[in-house]
């Protein structure tokens, strides 16, 4: 089993350049579909085994650590990987008729290999023991997202990926200082190693300039506000399946790697009492806030769903800033429910930009009479990302006001009801302009006949469904979520401390 955990990472790392080398979409598309098919298996093999608190560890090498580098395998990562092999092996399922027609044949190859470099910075993220190379896989998958965005059908994807470049770089900085200034302190790059002799040096300023530099360059990462501004040119002019992909991991990892260092590197006692928390929750509340704010005075569907992002990774923030059992495991169910809510989504804006080549709600009036199923598929999906009970973004925030309430913050509790009332009002603004604006209904014409519509993707609806009945799913039968997530906080709880 200890040897399935090298197996995430050595499978893409090998089927990636072997993609490059073939100039076949066809086949270049099916290795990296099998790639990621694997990958979800042992994926899914994993987080069985250790959904229940079971522990497996590898050490690279043979080398103990923390000398060597050695992969950690808990409940939390192990939900974390199995997201990311889930969403990219749907995404190339939905994506592929897309992918043909935003990118050049020539550079196809090539997209599905930094594609892959994607998931295997990713993987490696969630499953490293040891934060240096941690930063490694980090830089892999943003130099890789890089590549994948630049590939849009726009120009302007060329300035969004510059964007997203000049903000990665800045993070991946502070982030590598900030692992520096902790080396330099404790002598060792283990995570596990840093926390149990962190009473040895914790009294030291490095290790708080440490500290900060490094919550600087995930916060960056992932988007929090008020750090989030190449979030929604990158979401919005990326191809359609890297969007999918990016908007539904890549983020989700980056706040998954902040609870890591927060409390498998950094003990709770050692920050808890700052002004940290405080911030965290500042921060989360005016991400919810001016996200949604955002969205709703946003035209185009996709841009609505970046801002709408914005305003989710506020949810996350938040419950790490309560720092309490039911605001932990709001964030990490949240980490859960906004991946299979937002690629649901962001699938059904997909189908309508290859449809109509536009996500602009001023051009589509009425094309949800044309597009029934699409129209349906978003509007399901939107009740998750609202929170509405019965769907999976319900029960994320349910435990995240219980978090604020059980420490009477009832500000917090109600910026988080506020905000999902907004919510409220940019799903039913696309709703409403896709379903009941339009004076006549669309026809269906050829593709190349110049006329407003082309055919449906049958293939890429039923990937949509399946992900807006995976949020209605979870949303009644919240068992495996749930256990995976009260598991990770119970551990994150045992070893930093929180309260």
């Amino acid at each position: 089993m200890d040897a399935y955990t090298v197996l995430l990472v050595v499978i893409p790392l090998l089927t990636a350049p072997v993609t490059a080398m073939i100039a076949n979409r066809h086949l270049a598309w099916a290795i990296s579909l099998l790639s990621t098919a694997t990958v979800t298996v042992i994926a899914y093999i994993l987080f069985r085994e250790v959904s229940s608190g079971t522990v497996i560890h590898y050490e690279l090498g043979g080398w103990k650590p923390p000398w060597g580098i050695e992969y950690v395998i808990d409940a939390l990562n192990a939900l974390v990987a199995l997201i990311v092999g889930v969403i990219a092996t749907l995404a190339l399922l939905y994506g592929k008729k897309m992918a043909e027609r935003e990118i050049h044949d020539s550079q196809l190859h090539l997209f599905y290999a930094a594609f892959q470099l994607v998931m295997l910075g990713l993987l490696g993220m969630a499953l490293t023991g040891d934060i240096f190379n941690l930063f490694v896989f980090l830089e892999i998958s943003s130099l890789s997202s890089y590549a994948i965005i630049a590939m849009g059908q726009k120009r302007q994807a060329l300035v969004a990926s510059f964007n997203y470049l000049i903000a990665g770089t800045l993070g991946a900085t502070f982030f590598l200082l900030g692992i520096g200034f902790l080396y330099a302190a404790s002598g060792t790059l283990n995570m596990a190693d840093i926390a149990t002799h962190f009473k040895q040096f914790e009294s030291m300023t490095l290790v708080l300039t440490a500290l900060l530099f490094m919550l600087i360059g995930l916060a960056l990462k992932a988007a929090a506000f008020p750090l989030h501004s190449w979030l929604p040119d990158a979401y919005t002019q990326a191809p359609t399946m890297v969007t999918v992909f990016i908007a539904s991991t890549s983020t989700k990892v980056a706040v998954y790697v902040l609870l890591r260092c927060l409390y498998h590197v950094f003990p709770q006692d050692y920050w808890g009492d700052t002004l940290l928390p405080d911030f965290l929750l500042l921060s989360g509340c005016l991400g919810m806030l001016y996200g949604s704010y955002k969205a709703i005075r946003q035209i185009s569907i996709k841009r609505l769903l970046a801002y709408s992002s914005v305003a989710q990774l506020g949810y996350m923030v938040v419950g790490i800033g309560l720092n309490n059992d039911a605001g932990l495991t709001g964030t990490v169910l949240h980490i859960f429910n906004h991946a299979i809510t937002k690629a649901a989504l962001f699938m059904a804006a997909g189908i309508i930009y290859y449809r109509l080549h536009t996500t602009n709600l001023e051009h589509l009036r009425g094309a949800g009479k044309t597009m029934p199923w699409t129209l349906a598929a978003f509007a399901l999906g939107g009740l998750s990302l609202i929170g509405v009970p019965g769907t999976a973004g319900f029960i994320s925030k349910w435990y995240l006001v219980q978090g604020a309430l059980a420490q009477q913050n009832y500000v917090v509790a109600a910026v988080i009801l506020i905000a999902s009332v907004m919510a409220i009002l940019y799903v039913w603004k696309v709703i409403e302009a896709l379903a009941f604006d339009g004076k006549t209904k669309l026809h269906v014409h050829q593709v190349g006949s110049g006329k407003d519509i082309v055919p449906s993707m049958p293939a890429a609806t039923v990937v949509c469904y399946v992900m807006v009945l995976a949020c209605l799913y979870f949303g009644l039968y919240t068992q495996l979520p749930l256990e995976a997530a009260t598991t990770a906080v119970t551990s994150l709880i045992e070893t930093g401390g929180a309260r």
